[in-house]
Parts: C-alpha cells; sequence; structure tokens
C-alpha cells in the first residue's frame, strides 16, 4: 500500500511529460498502479473488514445468520489455510438438498458480505466455500486435528449470539449432522400385530462437546432427548417425544 505523498510524487512525474516506463524505474512502481492513479488517486476503501479485529471486538452485525452458521461450521465445516495466508472456509451440503445449500450459501453472505461464495461440485456434495483471513476470528473453534479429537467450546460473545437465537444454531446442526426420520415398531391391537410409525430427529457427531452444545440449546427451548450410545461413547442425540417433536417441526422441519 503506497501513501498519499508516493502517489502524488509518481502523478507528478507523469504531469512533467515522463512517460510510464520512466516512472515505473524511477520509483519502482509498476505502470498498472499508476495508470489507476491518474483516474483516482485516494486509496480505496477496505473491504476485508473485520469487526473482531478492532480495537473493542464486536460479533457480527447478522446474528441470526451467524448462529445458523456456526452449527453448520461445527457440523459439516472445516477452515484451512491457504499459501497466502488466506483460510477458506467449507461446508459440505449433500446434492439432496438443494434448500440447504441455499440457505448455507445465504448465511455465509450475511456474515461475511465483503468476500465471495463460490460452490465446489464434488461427488454426491457441494462444498460452500468462502475465503477470507478473518474466518478464524469467526470461527475460534478451528484448530489442528479432528475436531472431535480437541476440546470444543464456545466464546462467551459466541454463547451470547446462541442464547439469543438457539433454533437458528438447532437448526444449522440439524442442518449438517442431523435428520428428520420416521421410525416404525409393532404393537399388539386387539389380539391383532400392528405396525406404528412415529417422526424423530437424530443429531449425530462423534464430538462430546458438540453433542453437549446441541443438549444445552435443546434444553434452552424445552425440547426433550435422550442419547444413544455406541458402546461407551456417546453416539447420537434421539429426541421422539411428540411435544418435542412437533416443536422441532415448528422451527427445523426436514432438510429440503
Amino acid at each position: 500500500m503506497y501513501d498519499i505523498q508516493t502517489r502524488k510524487h509518481a502523478l507528478a512525474l507523469v504531469r512533467q511529460g515522463h512517460s510510464l516506463n520512466f516512472v515505473s524505474k524511477e520509483t519502482g512502481i509498476s505502470r498498472s498502479a499508476i495508470r489507476a492513479w491518474r483516474i483516482r488517486i485516494e486509496p480505496a476503501a477496505r473491504t476485508d473488514e473485520c469487526s473482531m479485529c478492532t480495537p473493542v471486538p464486536r460479533p457480527p452485525t447478522e446474528i441470526e445468520a451467524y448462529a445458523y452458521l456456526l452449527g453448520l461450521y461445527l457440523g459439516d465445516g472445516c477452515l484451512s489455510r491457504q499459501p497466502n495466508g488466506c483460510y477458506a472456509l467449507r461446508i459440505a451440503c449433500a446434492n439432496a438438498w438443494p434448500g440447504l445449500i441455499e440457505a448455507c450459501r445465504e448465511a455465509v453472505r450475511k456474515v461475511r458480505p465483503q468476500n465471495r461464495v463460490c460452490l465446489a461440485h464434488k461427488q454426491g456434495c457441494v462444498m460452500v466455500t468462502s475465503y477470507s483471513r478473518h474466518w478464524p476470528c469467526l470461527f475460534p473453534q478451528h484448530g489442528p486435528g479432528k475436531k472431535h479429537e480437541r476440546e470444543i467450546a464456545l466464546e462467551p460473545w459466541q454463547q451470547r449470539i446462541v442464547d439469543a437465537h438457539p433454533w437458528e444454531f438447532i437448526r444449522g446442526l440439524v442442518h449438517s449432522d442431523g435428520c428428520r426420520i420416521t421410525n416404525w415398531t409393532t404393537r399388539m391391537v386387539g389380539g391383532e400385530r400392528k405396525r406404528y410409525e412415529y417422526p424423530r430427529y437424530f443429531f449425530t457427531n462423534k464430538s462430546e462437546d458438540i453433542l453437549r452444545l446441541y443438549a444445552d440449546a435443546l434444553d434452552a427451548v424445552g425440547v426433550e432427548w435422550t442419547v444413544t450410545r455406541r458402546g461407551k461413547d456417546p453416539f447420537n442425540i434421539s429426541v421422539a417425544r411428540r411435544d418435542s417433536v412437533a416443536l422441532m417441526d415448528e422451527h427445523i422441519g426436514p432438510k429440503h
């Protein structure tokens, strides 16, 4: 970034009749930069601002979108550092759910409107992707290794957002690592065995910390849940009671 005095000096040389080649060699500034300064000398406004990097850090403005995106990130998201020091946020969304892909894309746009969002098509899924140096500021859970192999805890400012918009957080988690299915069983009715079907929500994740965050959010909105274990380890959280399923249907519903 060149300061304003350097820019004025280069343009003064041009006005004296020197060619762009001459001024570029004299100053070490590229011809394209000098040419652009002839149109606009003031530095362009920064487009990669981050509210978390200010002297007084501030969470994202669109906190509902952030709560949803946080759930998606904890479930099926990752950050990867690029050679230029930028970070790629990638959220894996199954091709079977185009509505989910669009909802994820819109949430990323709202949280970081300064950055482009692109879709990288893979076999069976789409990676909703956006590049920024500031994604680790917004997702401090980023770190080496798999999420279930390290501690996952929310920062106080993240917890306040989740407390304010628990349903958006739950929706993001369900849209990533959850599902709504129809279970069935049989029972004897009047001496005849009949099939009985009922809807159920499952959330599956290997991280006990992420399971706990999901369970805490369910508690906050009054949804009853149970844990299914695989061996000694928690494996998924089930919501099966009729009233709780109805509440989930009202706010979440099946993926689409």
